[in-house]
């Protein structure tokens, strides 16, 4: 069960912090999970794990090809391995490995690939991703999840590690916003109604979660009543909660950090279109653009992924 926090909204704790505690707590009990890092401990605080259980960390370099293809045969040695880089290299750069050494070959590979869309901040364009939604998702028997907060990012870094497969979990480094209650617990597959409505239907999932609750508060100040989905489990996508609720509603709007091809509202996309479900629809994310240098906050505004950008589109839609 989820609630949300009373002061959802506000300064939460690093995600890389829930991140690396959550894994120290489990690998004292579990000498099977091990972590592999590709050069970034001191970005992931994963050196936190180096100096705590030195037996249980893998340096691999700037060699994620490479540490993909290590992972995969740590499972297949009854290891179960977490890995972690930038979300570029972690999708795009190390795809045939992932596909073929871990699921294809059906090991098991737990990926966190961090620093999303714009939260990748200062380091620019090469290492922006957009697209790694839509390349995990084809991968046969992968699970996408792209996390909200703290608390939503420990129980599905806890939730991997008990099942058999390619995981894919993306989520900041540093910032995040509070949004769920500690001790809330959630499910592989199925999406969250966080907010109730009955005009508009917002989709969304990681950390827009807080421009959308945002965004649908101030519709409803202007008589717009908007209810507000976390899709925080990409793959497998919520079908049956998708359909239910866009039921009567005049708009389905899905809200991503991420390129309007292959991700999120691509997704909601097919499966409202396959059901043949009739709704002015929209996809507000990414189109056609590499990424930027500059803060989070700017490349946010300059991607129109605020909650006053959602809000416009809402608003245009209706329209």
């Amino acid at each position: 069960m989820f609630k949300l926090a009373e002061d959802w909204g506000t300064a939460g704790r690093p995600y890389r912090d829930a991140i690396v505690d959550t894994l120290i707590d489990m690998m004292k009990d579990n000498k099977s999970i091990v972590m592999l890092e590709a050069d970034l401990g001191g970005a992931s605080g994963t050196l936190k794990i180096q100096r705590e259980l030195p037996e249980q960390f893998f340096e691999c370099g700037i060699s994620e090809a490479n540490m993909m293809g290590m992972a995969a045969g740590m499972s297949s040695e009854g290891l179960i391995p977490f890995t972690h880089t930038f979300g570029p290299f972690a999708s795009r750069r190390c795809f045939d490995q992932v596909y073929l050494s871990g699921a294809y070959a059906h090991n098991t590979i737990n990926i966190w690939g961090s620093d999303p869309g714009f939260t990748v901040g200062a380091n620019g364009g090469t290492h922006t991703t957009w697209e790694d939604v839509a390349l995990m998702r084809t991968i046969p028997g992968s699970v996408v999840v792209d996390g909200a907060d703290p608390v939503q990012t420990e129980w599905v870094v806890r939730e991997f590690a008990k099942t058999e497969g390619v995981h894919y979990l993306r989520t900041g480094r540093k910032s995040s916003y509070k949004i769920y209650e500690e001790g809330s617990t959630f499910e592989l597959g199925k999406g969250n109604v966080v907010r109730q409505g009955s005009d508009v239907l917002i989709v969304t999932a990681g950390q827009l979660l807080r421009d959308a609750l945002e965004a649908a508060e101030s519709l409803e100040k202007q008589g717009i009543s908007t209810e507000v989905i976390d899709m925080f489990c990409i793959k497998p996508l919520d079908a049956k909660l998708l359909l239910s609720e866009s039921a009567g509603k005049k708009a389905v709007v899905t809200f991503e950090n991420h390129g309007v091809i292959g991700g999120l509202g691509d997704a909601c996309a097919s499966c409202l279109m396959e059901a043949g479900v009739s709704v002015p629809f929209k996809r507000h994310g990414v189109t056609e653009s590499f990424g930027q240098v500059g803060t989070a906050d700017w490349l946010q505004a300059e991607f129109k992924l605020t909650a006053a950008d959602l809000e416009e589109t809402v608003k245009a839609l209706l329209a």
